[in-house]
Order: C-alpha cells, then sequence, then structure tokens
C-alpha cells in the first residue's frame, strides 16, 4: 500500500507576494527564504549582545571588587 502524499491548497495573499494562505487551516506562511534567514540573524545578533552586556556588568563588578580589596591592602 503506498501512501499520496496529500495536496494542500494555497492562495497568494493579495498584500505580499510572499504571503500564501494555507486553505485547510487558514494559516499565513510567509515563503521569503531570505528575511526569514535575516530574522534569525538579528535574533541571534540580540542574543549576542545581551550576553556581551551581562558579561562587561559581570566585569565592571569584578573590577569594583578587586579595586576594594587593593586599597584594603594598601591601606595595611
Amino acid at each position: 500500500m503506498t501512501r499520496k502524499k496529500k495536496e494542500i491548497d494555497k492562495l497568494i495573499v493579495e498584500e505580499d507576494i510572499n504571503l500564501i494562505r494555507d486553505t485547510a487551516s487558514n494559516a499565513i506562511i510567509n515563503t521569503n527564504n531570505v528575511a526569514y534567514e535575516a530574522r534569525l540573524a538579528q535574533i541571534d545578533k540580540q542574543k549576542l549582545d545581551a550576553q556581551q552586556s551581562e558579561d562587561i556588568i559581570s566585569l565592571k563588578k569584578d573590577v569594583e571588587e578587586i579595586k576594594k580589596l587593593l586599597k584594603k591592602i594598601a591601606s595595611k
């Protein structure tokens, strides 16, 4: 017994040729792969920026702690 692939009806959305509507689920699907990849890259950059900001804050705290320790040693 072979299984046949069910053909999904899709309609182009009038406002944007990169968007199609799946008539079975009524979902709108973006078919623009370049925009999709750009969005993934943007999300990755935002995550990297957030991590770098956290690292900078941590380093500032470490430097402040080192300063306090050096002042404590210098006062003895």
